[in-house]
């Protein structure tokens, strides 16, 4: 739920569901050619071609292979990139991962890294005189820095009803390991990537996509999808609108090797000059200052850069910075492109949107759009669906990612350090520090709160499923796996499963009861998670029908 970040040693941990080979051997649900062949839709090469493979670009990767599709990752860096970036990942994104049968291998990851959480408290409180290191607190999130306290949380507010197993796993995750993470999900269901690769240039026409390489190569294939970043290559190439609002921080975050830092805060901490945090772990910094951006964002960061910074901040003249191991520049430039779709070109992740890391959204915001987008587009690569499809994917995703502009706005408002600022920010503070507040903040934060606006008045539709409980020993999110429709039957209705007769390997059929929820007799959800249709009594066949010929129908 934060941007707490971190990086940690090279090591994936457990397999997870997925074994070496993957629930479905090597090379995914659909075999190895995918469902247009050795040559894929358009030409001689593959359905898609994904444009980045950093963690958004590897899910969605994963997902277009799981609906059957043929797909290459093009990266332009040789290795993983081991910046510190995203130091974890909300509620919503390690529900998304658990979906997929990850959900072990962010356990794993969390683990390492709450041992290097603890390691940095216990040295901090030995120098201090404590006995004994402590546990972290439990730790809710924060609001441009205004960290809110576990103990307030209302954790039986019904946004976080049905969570099931995920919930809190995925927040000591940092982003270099969810990279890896997905990198060998994506190996084995059977996606080729090729690092060290650079998209140059493409042309675009209304059959398929030629896309050129840095090495020469022309690849051909049916859909390009941009998750090169935010300064993406194939946004800028394509064309699209990018509004937004203009930058007025320079910020910095690092791992360090420093000295004379035993009088910084630990976490954040806000000054009359602006923002610093320290930790939580070991030698990681970050500071906010509000002159401007920097002149050149890609210029190399210096020890003595980051030193200055830190000093002007946090006001210890003596903490100097010896060494940096992993660093980066950041600013508040805050757009989003207009829609993610043109012709046959899409965008997903930063490629579309970029903000302030603030409230650590960005990850979170480029998972999300990955599951919303991959079994869309799978659908129509195997021509299951209409390419129309793919324009719910702009009208689904586009209002959350407005929504994260603004939730990151908001917080530069209340972060600058000028006395209308101060004062606003010291109401949001009690505010922040009331159960009602905190679970407010948590909840936007952890991404509960997301749905989208389908058809239909039950109060799920719309919404991420909730983790139920089944009779037969297992939970919901346990037959999503697969990356294939849910029509989940709690009444043992043969009629209501009959109505899913016909569409094939896109809808899964199970029947249970489900002791915890009673009133529910029937769910359809779709491969993302999100409930289609749902009822909790009755006849509402025809509202089932429309739901399964609206997201499922064959052309």
């Amino acid at each position: 739920m934060s941007e707490s970040m971190a990086t940690t040693d090279s090591n994936d941990g457990e397999r997870g569901e997925y074994g070496e080979r993957g629930e479905y051997g090597e090379r995914g649900e659909y075999g190895e050619r995918g469902e247009y062949g050795e040559r894929g839709e358009y030409g001689a090469g593959y359905d898609v071609v994904v444009a980045g493979g950093g963690p958004v670009g590897l899910f969605l990767a994963g997902e277009l292979r799981l609906g059957g599709a043929k797909v290459l990752v093009v990266e332009r860096l040789a290795e993983v990139d081991e910046t510190i970036k995203a130091g974890g990942i909300n509620t919503a994104g390690a529900v998304s991962l658990y979906r997929r049968g990850l959900l072990p291998d962010l356990e794993a990851a969390w683990e390492r890294n709450r041992w290097r959480m603890r390691a940095f408290l216990g040295d901090r409180e030995r120098r201090q005189g404590a006995d004994a290191p402590r546990t972290p607190p439990k730790f809710a999130g924060h609001f441009a820095g205004i960290m809110m306290r576990g103990d307030l949380f209302d954790d039986s507010d019904p946004a976080f009803a049905d969570i099931g197993p995920a919930d809190g796993v995925g927040l000591g995750v940092p982003q270099v390991e969810l990279e890896r993470i997905l990198g060998a999900r994506a190996e084995r269901l059977g996606v080729e990537v090729r690092r060290g690769v650079e998209l140059t240039g493409f042309d675009a026409g209304d059959e398929g996509v030629v896309v050129r390489l840095g090495s020469g190569e022309d690849v051909h294939a049916g859909w390009l999808v941009g998750c090169d970043g935010g300064r993406s290559t194939v946004r800028k190439l394509a064309g699209f609108d990018f509004p937004g609002t203009e930058p007025e921080i320079t910020g910095y975050q690092a791992v360090v090797e420093m000295s004379g830092g035993e009088r910084l805060g630990v976490g954040w901490n806000t000054t009359d000059v602006g923002t610093y945090v320290n930790g939580p772990f070991p030698g990681r910094i970050l500071t906010v200052e509000f002159d401007g951006p920097p002149a050149d964002r890609s210029a190399p960061v210096t020890a003595a850069e980051l030193q200055a910074a830190l000093r002007r901040v946090s006001g210890v003249a003596e903490v100097t910075v010896h060494e940096v191991h992993s660093s980066t520049r950041f600013t508040d430039n805050a757009r989003q492109a207009s829609g993610y779709r043109k012709g046959r070109v899409l965008l997903a992740g930063d490629a579309a949107h970029v903000h302030s890391p603030f409230g650590g959204q960005g990850l979170n915001l480029g998972l999300g759009d990955a599951m919303n987008l991959g079994w869309k587009l799978a659908a129509v690569v195997r021509g299951s669906a209409p390419d129309s499809l793919l324009d719910s994917y702009t009208a689904e995703r586009h209002p959350i990612g407005a929504w994260v502009l603004d939730w990151t706005r908001a917080q530069i408002a209340v972060m600058r350090p000028d006395r209308h600022a101060r004062a606003l920010r010291r109401v949001v503070t009690d505010l922040a520090l009331t159960t009602t507040g905190t679970t407010y903040l948590v909840e936007q934060i952890s991404g509960v709160w997301q749905h989208y606006d389908l058809p239909g008045d039950h109060p799920l539709t719309g919404r991420s499923a909730p983790d139920l409980e089944l009779s037969d020993g297992t939970r919901l999110g346990d037959h999503l796996h697969h990356g294939r429709a849910l029509l989940l039957d709690l009444a043992g209705d043969p009629k209501l499963r009959a109505r899913a007769e016909g569409y094939g390997d896109r809808v899964d059929v199970v029947t249970a009861a489900c002791p915890g929820r009673p009133e529910l007799t029937g769910l359809l959800v779709r491969p993302d998670g999100f409930v289609a249709w749902a009822a909790d009594g009755g006849d509402r066949g025809d509202d089932l029908d429309d739901a399964l010929t609206r997201w499922f129908v064959a052309v």
